[in-house]
């Protein structure tokens, strides 16, 4: 009987053994190596640099713009500033024209977007989703609209508003002299007329959130839901739409959002004036310009601050709740 005898070569007997005292520290040492000292400075500039300008540009300038609500100031020089307290809100409650249609005409937006762009693209998502074809052609029509800046969505709804050469007057032969039709002008339809291009550009937003939730949706639910014998509209109806309860939470949130923060088609069409008055346009138009009046345009803001925060942290508390109990 013979035995085999191993050799070792020089470099495996150098390597001590795992477990030992001198692989811990290599392997300590190994770990420390992994960010160098210019990795910990790019690291810190590039998380630093972002965390600094966030704070400067949001929340040092929302706690000065709430601090500035309560003072009366030009703009002209820190030392002009007064502390008036509540005076800015009680004037804004009470002796400013403005400020209640604007409140009515931002809640009338929020109505008129949940109302026409919603269903609409709720109604296309669901089209979509049956992967006909030419669908991401269509997608793409569909959400170009959102994608193409506000103020250029405003220059070309100008033109089809146009009383001269608009498309609408055109087709309804209202550009003839002694007939025209006045669309931004008219107190009475300009808020109409914005509300649809407004609709028209939200709609594929909505389009694409909720093609976003018809996606997650279990196949097996539908194919249940084929053997029960229901058809195409029960099966949306009592099976699909229900699941869609988070997607509906979130098209909420953005709606009112998207109403409260409404600015850049106003003010491209006629800046907010004649029937078109909204929140954003009076704090621009009491911050900017000549006559300015920071603090006063400051508490217009702090109102629509809280309005927001009222509608986002409910939903903020209600999405926590649910990953906690998840």
């Amino acid at each position: 009987m013979s035995t085999e005898t191993t050799t070792k070569s020089p470099e495996a007997a150098a390597v001590p053994p795992p477990g030992t005292a001198l692989s811990k520290k290599r392997a300590a040492q190994g770990h420390g190596r992994l960010l160098t000292r210019r990795d910990r400075i790019t690291l810190a500039l590039m998380a630093g640099v972002p965390t600094v300008l966030h704070v400067a540009l949001v929340w040092l300038t929302a706690f000065a713009s709430i601090a500035l609500a309560f003072t009366t100031w030009d703009g002209i020089g820190f030392d002009s500033i007064k502390w008036v307290g509540l005076d800015n809100f009680r004037e804004l409650f009470t002796n400013n024209p403005q400020f209640w249609p604007a409140v009515q005409h931002n809640i009338i937006w929020f109505v008129a977007l949940i109302l026409i762009p919603t269903p609409f693209g709720l109604f296309l998502a669901v089209q979509l989703d049956k992967q006909i074809r030419f669908s991401r052609v269509y997608q793409t029509a569909f959400f170009l609209p959102v994608v193409v800046s506000l103020a250029v969505t405003g220059f070309v709804w100008q033109l089809v508003y146009n009383p001269d050469t608009g498309l609408i007057n055109s087709l309804i032969g209202a550009n003839e002299p002694g007939h025209y039709i006045d669309w931004i002008g008219d107190p009475d339809l300009n808020l109409w007329a914005v509300l649809i291009a407004a609709s028209w550009r939200h709609t594929g937003y909505m389009m694409i959130l909720y093609l976003a939730g018809l996606k997650g949706v279990d196949p097996s639910l539908r194919e249940a839901s084929a053997l029960d014998g229901a058809n195409e509209w029960q099966t949306f109806k009592n099976v699909i739409f229900p699941t869609l309860r988070p997607t509906n939470t979130v098209v909420l949130v953005v709606t009112i959002i998207e109403a409260l923060r409404a600015f850049d088609l106003v003010f491209v069409f006629n800046k907010g004036a004649q029937g078109t008055e909204l929140l954003s346009i009076l704090v621009t138009n009491n911050i900017i310009g000549e006559s300015s009046r920071i603090g006063y345009g400051s508490a217009i803001a702090v109102v629509l601050l809280v309005i927001s925060l009222a509608v986002i942290i409910p939903y903020l508390v209600a999405t926590f709740r649910k990953e906690r109990r998840a």
